[in-house]
């Protein structure tokens, strides 16, 4: 019974979509590797709550079918604020989050952080 769960989570893990604009935060990616680690020996994975993995097989299949979306349909795309899904995606992109990082660096540091010899990440140990 083991291998047909680990089929099933393998199908899904193909089927989910990556986002390249969010590196290292991207949902799909995540599941990607928590699927990894939890059949490890592939269709030999002993599986010790079997209830458990297949609730969670069952949640991943809700979100990524946008079951909930579908079955409470919005009457606007938009929040209450106005931002649209796309501004909300694009917002949330990784290059704009680091682009929003550095503007609120000081100008000293950014100054001392280009002309330093060392990285950034070594400054603070």
């Amino acid at each position: 019974m083991a291998a047909g769960r680990y089929r099933r989570f393998l199908r899904l893990c193909e089927e989910w979509p990556l986002e390249e604009t969010k590196r290292q935060r991207d949902l799909g990616a995540v599941l990607r590797q928590r699927v990894a680690q939890a059949f490890r020996e592939g269709e030999n994975t002993p599986i010790a709550d079997p209830e458990a993995c297949d609730q969670m097989y069952e949640s991943l299949v809700r979100i990524h079918t946008n079951y909930y979306k579908n079955k409470y349909p919005r009457l606007k795309d938009t929040t209450f604020t106005g931002v649209t899904v796309e501004d909300c995606r694009m917002i949330l992109a990784t290059d704009i989050l680091k682009q929003m990082e550095d503007m609120k660096k000081g100008t000293w540091r950014r100054l001392r952080e280009k002309f330093s010899a060392k990285k950034p990440e070594e400054d603070s140990t």
